[in-house]
């Protein structure tokens, strides 16, 4: 199918005045809801007193959505991309007149990618409704035979998704360069990290800062056989929070991500999840049931995780409200924030990846940065440091045989768990991954995406964790108390309690508060725009109508979780799709290295570059004998 490009359907006329009319009152509606929040971290026993929680969260939800709604619609430096074909044309969004895209957004859209998701999601909260204890005891079921008796699969594919990785790392396809030797990529290196990192990663990254360490200090893990509260459980749960979150999980994505990129930019293939088939079906047959299987399942499991991490997050959120100010939202604050949230990101989505989505990322990338800094300048002590160069050390040493440990509820519960769901959101982040990567080498992609990524959330973890531990282990603040008690009742509260007891632990709050709405946005309008392509004719770019759908419906699935329950049913629904994308991520690396055997020879690796520069030794026998006048 060829590519519309239309003039009339890639215009920006029908929103050009709208967002001209944004801009011109977004900025006073920050700087007057920015001037009311910050005047309640000064203040907040007055503002408890005097405002309704409902009131100060839609004041915060205005000076946060105003902030990043003028970033999404501030006019690009220059409006057309470097390459306007194939991935990067996908990643467009088109301007259709209302009349238009009404008429024709059904007729444009996959019908069993788009149909099948909808069904499943409307029948999963009829069913939710009637019968929830039914529908909790199926999922649970299902989620305990692939997690109890098949963990030895998550653990053997996600062992060699990082042996992959260091193999393309170091190996000669590493040099190959996506697109072609002559393909230039299309955004700088620093926003192409910011884009990879920020979602990819998600929201969970606040969420579980905070609170997983001090989970495995409770009940550490059984690998290293520490009592519980005691200072060999400190380091055993630094060392596996950071062996959960780093340099495994975002291997998963590569693996999904590498294959993708490359049958685009080198044979070209759509840009679809299914792509990674493109060895065993061909290009001209990516649109068989099987790979429209693939897509689908991407679908769901883009839209289950993103919705149950939207509903996480509100609830962190709405603790931190509550937390600072001493107010309640009640029952309206989950369905306020989580709607103000949808339209922060369906707003970023619709401008493109080149505007909204590229800035509030760099944003998110700033912030996180600066409260790192800011944490590390007044939460580091000795203890800190000394219990995190244990952690990396046990880390680097630990990392085969814990990648291997499969022993008991603990590994099932936490690691396996955790390997299911990195490996659902795979196809997500994997696509995202591929569709920014023209002009990369295979090399740069897998560095930046595994490696730069492993260390910043490392980091973050060790800064985060090490703080919550010192603060429990010394008695300084009893954060586990905090997190039982009616101000949280999960760990959602963790955060709040560690960063008012450090100096400075106002500010601490705002900007964490502020990370969880950026991280979660970045996450959301990419999700949005990557569920928007798939579901989309093959060929053509989705039109912002179909990016409103998508993200409104993303909002209304998160709703539904909040207001009907069945979050974690939901949740445990999309790991399930960890299983089958576990087993594709093996299909793809196969597929992937055949196609690279066959076609990329000629190429070498930095390990044989090194040492063909290495000084000759040569032996005495090398040496010949001075020759007779």
């Amino acid at each position: 199918m060829s590519l519309d490009t239309n003039p009339r359907t890639m215009g920006t006329g029908e929103v050009s005045a709208v967002e001209r009319t944004l801009r011109k009152v977004l900025v006073p509606a920050c700087v007057l809801s920015g001037g009311v929040v910050v005047s309640g971290f000064f203040f907040p026993s007055f503002v408890g007193s005097a405002v309704a929680g409902e009131v100060w969260l839609l004041f915060a939800l205005l000076f946060f959505g105003s902030g990043l709604g003028y970033l999404a619609v501030l006019p690009a430096e220059d409006e057309t991309t470097p390459d306007d074909s194939g991935a990067a044309y996908l990643l467009r969004i088109r301007r259709l007149a209302l009349r238009d895209s009404i008429k024709r957004f059904a007729a444009r859209q996959d019908p069993v990618v788009f149909g099948v998701p909808v069904a499943v999601f409307a029948l999963f909260f009829a069913l939710q409704f009637v019968a929830p204890s039914t529908v909790d005891g199926a999922v649970t079921a299902l989620r305990d035979v692939l997690l109890w008796d098949l963990g030895w699969l998550f653990l053997g594919a996600m062992s060699l998704a990082v042996a992959y990785c260091l193999f393309l790392l170091l190996g000669p396809w590493g040099e190959v360069r996506l697109g072609g030797p002559d393909a230039e990529p299309a955004y700088t290196y620093p926003t192409y990290f910011a884009l990879v990192f920020t979602a990819g990663i998600a929201a969970g990254i606040v969420f579980w800062g905070p609170a997983e360490a001090l989970a495995h200090y409770q009940t550490p893990p059984p690998y290293f056989g520490a009592e519980p509260g005691s200072g060999a459980a400190v380091t055993a749960a630094l060392t596996y929070a950071l062996f959960h979150w780093g340099i495994s999980a975002w291997s998963a994505y590569a693996v999904i991500g590498v294959p993708i990129a490359y049958f685009v930019y080198q044979q070209g293939a759509p840009l679809r999840v299914s792509t990674i088939l493109t060895p065993f079906l061909g290009v001209e047959n990516l649109d068989s049931a099987w790979a429209r299987l693939v897509d689908t399942l991407a679908v769901f499991a883009t839209l289950g995780g993103l919705a149950t991490s939207v509903a996480l997050v509100s609830r962190q959120f709405l603790a931190g409200i509550s937390f600072q100010w001493g107010v309640s939202t009640g029952d309206l604050g989950p369905v306020l924030f989580v709607g103000g949230l949808t339209l922060i990101y369906v707003l970023s989505a619709s401008s493109g990846v080149h505007r909204g989505i590229r800035r509030i990322a760099s944003l998110n990338v700033v912030l996180f940065v600066v409260f790192g800094l800011a944490l590390a300048a007044v939460g580091l002590r000795p203890f800190v440091l000394d219990r995190s160069v244990g952690a990396l050390g046990g880390y680097a040493v630990n990392f085969a045989p814990m990648s291997l440990f499969l022993d008991g509820d603990w590994v099932a519960g936490w690691t396996v768990s955790y390997w299911s769901w990195w490996f659902s959101w795979a196809p997500f982040a994997g696509l995202f991954l591929a569709a920014l990567s023209r002009g990369r080498r295979v090399r740069t992609v897998v560095f930046t995406s595994v490696v730069a990524t492993s260390a910043a959330t490392i980091v973050w973890f060790l800064l985060m964790g090490g703080v919550s531990l010192w603060m429990q282990h010394t008695g300084a603040v009893d954060v586990l108390s905090a997190i039982n008690d009616a101000r949280g009742g999960s760990e959602a509260v963790a955060g709040f309690p560690i960063l008012s007891a450090l100096p400075l632990g106002r500010l601490l709050v705002f900007f964490f508060l502020a990370l969880i709405v950026t991280f979660i946005t970045t996450s959301a309008d990419t999700s949005t725009l990557v569920v928007a392509v798939l579901t989309t004719e093959r060929g053509l770019a989705p039109t912002s109508r179909s990016i409103a759908f998508w993200g409104v419906f993303q909002g209304v699935v998160a709703v539904s979780v909040l207001l009907l329950g069945g979050g974690e049913t939901l949740q445990d629904a999309a790991v399930l799709t960890g299983g089958p994308f576990a087993v594709l991520s093996l299909v793809a690396l196969g597929g992937l290295s055949l196609t690279f055997y066959r076609r990329e020879g000629g190429h070498t690796s930095p390990v044989r570059r090194l040492w063909d520069r290495l000084p000759t030794v040569r032996t005495h026998h090398d040496i010949e004998p001075p020759q007779e006048d």
